[in-house]
């Protein structure tokens, strides 16, 4: 009795295995068949891939240049270790002074921008399909779409002290007199902040507007039948739908709320050291010690810095939302 228990436990072993065995082969077959019928999507994705290994991933080698007191004869790995020396000058007065204005200006960026967007989101929305595709739309993507260092230029010819537009135009109108703009840090702040909104609010108020287009109409309808004005419509139902997106975006903004958009910064204020002050950033800063100073340690540590802060700032923030508001959580 033992012995035909034994084969028949080893006959249904064996059953098994061979099932496994042809269930593996037959999923091999359809992952490479599956393969060559994907072959040209895949061709399609290469370019991408090529450039996220390259751009993404090699340069992560660069996390040891934040520990090693780098030099071009022996290396990345054969230069010797310098342990935290190239972090000491997050700790010295002027790296207080553009870690402040990083994080000022970002969260400036981030709620000013916001606000800004969504304004002109249901705004846009308003205006109808035809009028806002044929200009309004492409008009607000425009400045998206150009160089800093054009920009730059713009905002020389505004503020130009001998051939600017507003010193030679608009402030002889209001019988002020004439600032030379590239060394009154006071101005600065805002101008950094208008000129941001111009450049990039389209670009997050077509994602706001997108998001109002997908919200049920049916609701609208109701809300009109019941009497609803557009402003209440507006503030009842337009805004709270929105705010999965807001949260989805300011959540992956905090994520790089330690760095800068280095055109911004430099290229704006046309990098006058009369303006390090206010316009001073960690990037600008690390830019110029690279360039200046030649210290590679010192800009791969501040990269390193930036990544492990935005980190815990993205995990802390998602891991508050998810607390008491689960849905609209990032992850």
């Amino acid at each position: 009795m033992k012995l035909l228990q034994k084969s028949r436990i080893n006959w249904m072993h064996g059953f098994s295995a061979i099932r496994v065995e042809e269930t593996m082969k037959k999923v091999n077959k359809k992952g490479v068949k599956g393969l060559f019928n994907n072959g040209s999507l895949l061709l399609i994705a290469l370019p991408g891939i090529i450039y996220l290994i390259i751009n993404n991933y090699i340069p992560m080698f660069g996390v040891f240049l934040a520990i090693k007191d780098y030099n071009y004869v022996d290396g990345i790995f054969g230069s010797p270790w310098s342990g935290l020396k190239n972090f000491e000058y997050l700790f010295r007065q002027d790296a207080f002074i553009i870690i402040r204005n990083t994080l000022l200006y970002n969260l400036s960026f981030i709620v000013i921008g916001t606000v800004v967007a969504i304004i002109i989101a249901i705004m846009m929305h308003e205006l109808g399909t035809k009028l806002r595709v044929k200009f309004f739309q492409s008009a607000l993507l425009l400045p998206n779409m150009l160089s800093w260092v054009v920009v730059g230029f713009i905002g020389f010819a505004f503020l130009n002290s001998d051939t600017g537009f507003i010193n030679n135009t608009i402030i002889p109108l209001l019988g002020g007199e004439e600032v030379a703009w590239y060394s009154a840090t006071k101005y600065w702040p805002a101008i950094l902040i208008l000129v941001f909104l111009w450049k990039s609010v389209g670009y997050s108020s077509i994602i706001y507007m997108a998001s109002i287009s997908g919200i049920d109409k049916s609701v609208f309808e109701a809300a009109k039948i019941d009497g609803a004005s557009k402003l209440k419509q507006i503030r009842y139902i337009t805004i709270p739908m929105l705010k999965p997106t807001v949260m989805i975006l300011t959540l992956l903004s905090i994520g790089r709320i330690f760095y800068s958009d280095f055109g911004l910064f430099y290229q704006v204020p046309m990098n006058s050291g009369a303006l390090y002050n206010v316009t001073q950033t960690i990037d600008t800063y690390v830019y110029h010690g690279l360039m200046e100073l030649n210290d590679v340690g010192m800009a791969a540590a501040a990269g390193l810095y930036q990544s492990i802060v935005g980190f815990i700032l993205i995990i802390s923030v998602n891991m508050f939302v998810r607390k008491f508001d689960n849905d609209n959580a990032l992850f």
